[in-house]
C-alpha cells in the first residue's frame, strides 16, 4: 500500500510536486548552498596536488612529483602511522568506557542520582580542546604545582616529576587519558538511547529465571548493545584521518615524534617551514590524506552491510 503510494507519487510532473513542496526546497536551500561552496568548489584546489605553487608565482605542472616526494620523506610516514595508531587507539578505549559508563548508569536506581551523574560526565565534552589543554598542562605539570605528580612524589612512587606532555614516552599515554576524560561522557549518550529501548519484560524475564544483576547485564544488556558498539566504530573508524586539534593544542617540540599527525603535519608545513611554503605539495598531503579516508569508508560502508544489513552510504 505505502509501495503504490510511492509510486502515484512518482508519476505526478515535476512542476506541481516542487510547488507542492517549495516549502521544505527553501529551508534546505541554505544547507545545499553551504555544501556547494565549502565541499564541492573546493574539490577543484586538487589541481594544485600536481604543481609546484608558491604565493609569489603561478602554479607550474610537475605531475606526481609532490608524491614522490612525500612518499619519501620520513617525517611523513611516522605522522601517517601516528595518526592510524592515535585514532584507532583513541577510538577503542572512548567506545570501551562509554559502555562502561553507561552500564553504570544504567544500574543506578535513584533517578535524581543518575542525572546529575549523567550531567557531569556529558560536561567536559562542552569545553573547548584549548581550556582542556590548558588545565591539564596544569594538573599534569612536572613541578609539585601539578597534582598528579605531587600525589606520586608524597605516596614515594616517583622521586622527581615526570613531564608527561613534554616526555615520548608519556605522551601518547597522557593523550588517550585525556581523550576519555573529554570524549567518554558524551559518547555514553548513545548507548544510553539503545538501554532505555530495551524491553523491561525481557529483565522480568530473565528475574524469573533466576538471573542475578550481573547475569542480566552479561546476557541481556550487552547483546542488546552489540550491533550499537558495532555501528558506533564502523561509523567513526571513516573519520579516523582527521585527527587535529585534540593532538595540536597537546603537541611540544620535545614529543614531535611521537605526536605528529598528518594534520598538523600540513600544518607545519605551511606556516612553520622556514620559508615560502609550497602550498601544491601540501595539497598533495591533503589529497593523500582524503583517498585514505576515502578507502576507510568503503570498507566501513563494506562492514556496515555485513552487520547491519545496510551501508553508511
Amino acid at each position: 500500500m505505502v509501495s503504490a503510494a510511492r509510486s502515484d507519487i512518482h508519476k505526478k510532473p515535476i512542476g506541481p510536486r516542487i510547488k507542492k513542496y517549495a516549502g521544505f526546497y527553501l529551508l534546505f536551500l541554505p544547507v545545499l548552498v553551504f555544501l556547494i561552496i565549502f565541499h564541492y568548489l573546493p574539490m577543484f584546489g586538487i589541481y594544485f596536488a600536481f604543481t609546484k605553487y608558491t604565493i609569489i608565482k603561478d602554479p607550474v605542472w610537475v605531475g606526481l612529483k609532490n608524491f614522490e616526494r612525500l612518499f619519501s620523506m620520513p617525517n611523513f610516514w611516522n605522522a601517517f602511522y601516528n595518526t592510524l595508531e592515535l585514532s584507532v587507539v583513541k577510538l577503542l578505549l572512548t567506545t570501551a568506557f562509554s559502555v562502561i559508563l553507561s552500564l553504570l548508569l544504567n544500574e543506578m536506581i535513584n533517578i535524581h542520582a543518575k542525572k546529575t551523574a549523567q550531567t557531569i560526565i556529558y560536561l567536559p565534552h562542552f569545553m573547548s580542546w584549548v581550556v582542556t589543554a590548558s588545565v591539564f598542562q596544569l594538573i599534569l605539570s612536572p613541578s609539585t604545582a601539578g597534582l598528579v605528580n605531587q600525589v606520586l612524589m608524597n605516596l614515594g612512587i616517583t622521586d622527581q616529576g615526570i613531564y608527561f606532555l613534554g616526555s615520548s614516552q608519556w605522551w601518547k599515554f597522557a593523550y588517550y587519558v585525556i581523550n576519555i576524560w573529554h570524549d567518554t561522557g558524551w559518547g555514553t549518550i548513545i548507548f544510553m538511547a539503545t538501554l532505555t529501548g530495551i524491553d523491561p519484560g525481557i529483565y522480568e524475564a530473565a528475574s524469573i529465571d533466576g538471573a542475578g544483576r550481573w547475569k542480566k547485564m552479561w546476557y541481556v544488556t550487552l547483546p542488546a548493545l552489540a550491533n550499537t558498539i558495532i555501528t558506533v566504530l564502523i561509523l567513526n573508524l571513516a573519520k579516523i584521518m582527521n585527527l587535529f586539534e585534540s593532538v595540536f593544542v597537546l603537541q611540544n617540540d620535545a614529543v614531535m615524534d611521537v605526536s605528529q599527525v598528518l594534520q598538523t603535519y600540513v600544518y607545519y608545513q605551511t606556516f612553520n617551514s622556514g620559508g615560502i611554503p609550497d602550498y601544491g605539495y601540501t595539497t598533495a598531503i591533503g589529497l593523500f590524506r582524503s583517498l585514505v579516508g576515502m578507502v576507510l569508508m568503503l570498507v566501513c560502508n563494506y562492514a556496515s552491510k555485513k552487520v547491519r544489513g545496510r551501508g553508511i552510504v
